[in-house]
This record gives structure tokens, C-alpha cells and sequence, in this order.
């Protein structure tokens, strides 16, 4: 069974926000509201004060709180791909789930009545192809692939980058993992 996740190197990344226009382009999106967040923070002390930008998504946690919120089972962790997909035809947008989520990951869609999340390219991986946000990544900062097969490529880039999930005293298991 495949867990897919992503690795995301910030040292590599122009923050040019090609991941995001990615994102809005294949699925329709109006600007501003893509699967992909571009969030933007300092860190440190005066003088040595830095602005880093963090693209946030869904995490695709193996714990998923939004997964145990949701009323209807929009919202269920895919036992086949360990990723967190949405049944929009049973969204009812109670946006329970939006609020559950830690990473602030969801955004409701106010056109469709539901909320809308990052779900992998799940119909661009079923093809062989790499979702959208990696595809476009002009400065390949992005890896995707099997977290299950410690020799994927992306499971040695997480190991040998000594990258890190967002937050992972929360427990929730994230499958999305940073190089800061």
C-alpha cells in the first residue's frame, strides 16, 4: 500500500508562487484560491531578522482531524493512497472540518457551498503524471512520491535533508515535510 507525500525545500524555493497559479489552473480556481497557501512570517531577533514564506496545504495527515469531524464522510482518508480526499457530493459545508484543521489548510468555496482542499492531483497521479504544484516548480523545491518505500526517491530526500512535518507534536502524522 502507498502512502504518498510531498517534500517541500524551502532552500530551493524562489517563492515565485508558480505552485499556486498551478493549482488554480487545473482545477478552475478563482485567483486566491488555490489548494496551495503562501503564508509569510519573521523569525528571529533584531538585527537578525528574516521573512520566510511557507507554502501550506493539506497535510494528508495519517491522523486526520478533519476526517473525524466531518458530519456526512465527505472528508476520508483513502486507505489505498494514505491521502485525505473529499466527496464533494457530500459536503454539506458545515466547515467543521475547516476549523479542526491546524494548518488553516481548507478554504470554503462560497460558489459550490463547500469546502475545498489540496487532494494530491489524485486524477494526475492515477495517470503517472506529478501533481500540478510540482510540475511547475521552477526551482524543483517540490518532491512527490511513496513515503511507504523508504527507497523512493522522496522518502531519501526527507531522510537525507533531515526535513521536517509541520508541527508534529500535535500528532497528527502530516505526509508533507519540510527542509527549513
Amino acid at each position: 500500500m502507498a502512502r504518498y507525500g510531498m517534500l517541500i525545500d524551502l532552500t530551493l524555493c524562489a517563492q515565485c508562487s508558480a505552485c499556486t497559479v498551478a493549482c488554480e489552473a487545473l482545477y478552475g480556481l478563482p485567483a486566491g484560491e488555490s489548494g496551495v497557501h503562501l503564508r509569510s512570517f519573521e523569525t528571529g531577533r533584531f538585527p537578525a531578522v528574516q521573512r520566510i514564506t511557507l507554502p501550506v496545504q493539506c497535510m494528508h495527515c495519517q491522523e486526520p482531524p478533519c476526517v473525524q469531524v466531518c458530519p456526512t464522510g465527505a472528508t476520508y482518508r483513502d486507505p489505498a493512497t494514505g491521502t485525505v480526499q473529499m466527496d464533494y457530493e457530500r459536503c454539506v459545508g458545515c466547515r467543521y472540518c475547516m476549523t479542526a484543521c491546524p494548518y488553516g489548510a481548507r478554504q470554503f468555496d462560497e460558489a459550490q457551498g463547500t469546502v475545498a482542499k489540496c487532494v494530491f492531483c489524485t486524477s494526475r497521479v492515477e495517470q503517472g503524471l506529478q501533481p500540478a504544484c510540482v510540475e511547475t516548480c521552477i526551482g524543483q523545491a517540490r518532491l512527490f512520491g511513496n513515503l511507504g518505500d523508504p527507497t523512493s526517491e522522496v522518502s531519501r530526500a526527507i531522510a537525507e535533508r533531515k526535513a521536517v512535518p509541520l508541527h508534529p507534536e500535535l500528532g497528527t502524522q502530516p505526509s508533507v515535510f519540510y527542509v527549513f
